[in-house]
């Protein structure tokens, strides 16, 4: 897209993000801001399973998600995948590598058609000099990453399998929530991609699900997971 305007760039997340996701940080900028803003972002588009960024790629930009999901995965041994990061819309990736001032440390790549605002280092890091309450959400984004971060290395270092998956599902739940009426969450992952977030095989995730499927805690229609029994999947979780 070309020709952005700030009402633009808000009305490209919908009038209900405005007042809800967009409230922090965008009605923080002067009109100033706003104007420097428009001057350095644009959008890209994704089809689904596209890089975005790679791990040791320079990070001129990071990216605000107008649409679509991306997952972000470090490269492990033998080429493993394991996913640290899901993201959603309104959510912001990349930024860690524009403020250390760093290349990135890990990948990112769309899990379904994806729309981004791409926002330059420049900008970034001006905005958060001169703007005090965008770098406080800046830094709150950060500490909240962090946190989020620290337990789930805990988890997947200390969980048995059936453990991993069910925290796993429910960080999914929690991210991307249910489909319109139904328990279904709200994301059609592969197999190797729910493997990758819940530090396992392949084999040993397929044959989890199945097991949760017989037990009735899930029911699994190819890459449509419906939680049956949210409770039991919690104490699964919680007793790893």
């Amino acid at each position: 897209m070309s020709n952005l305007t700030f009402d633009k760039i808000l009305s490209l997340f919908g009038q209900n993000s405005i007042s809800l996701a967009l409230q922090e940080p965008l009605c923080y900028l002067t009109d100033e801001q706003r104007n420097e803003l428009v001057a350095n972002c644009h959008t890209e588009s994704y089809s689904r399973g596209t890089s975005i960024y790679s791990e040791g790629d320079d990070a001129p930009e990071c990216y605000m998600i107008i649409s679509g999901k991306v997952k972000i995965f470090k490269e492990g041994i033998a080429g493993r995948e394991q996913i640290v990061k899901m993201g959603k819309a309104h959510d912001v990736v990349g930024y860690r590598a524009v403020f250390a001032g760093e290349p990135h440390s890990a990948s990112a790549a769309t899990l379904e058609d994806t729309i981004l605002l791409a926002l330059s280092r420049t900008y970034m890091l001006k905005i958060t000099h001169d703007n005090s309450r965008v770098a406080e959400f800046v830094i709150r984004s950060l500490a909240r990453e962090l946190s989020f971060s620290r337990g789930r290395s805990v988890s997947l270092s200390q969980k048995q399998i059936r453990g991993r998956l069910a925290e796993s599902l429910l960080v999914l739940k929690d991210k991307y929530g249910y489909v319109g009426g139904t328990t279904t969450i709200n994301v059609r992952m592969t197999r190797e991609d729910l493997a990758s977030l819940s530090n396992m095989t392949t084999s040993n995730a397929i044959r989890t699900l199945a097991n949760f499927a017989a037990e009735r805690i899930l029911d699994v229609d190819g890459r449509e997971i419906t939680i049956c029994d949210e409770a039991k999947l919690e104490k699964i979780s919680r007793l790893g």
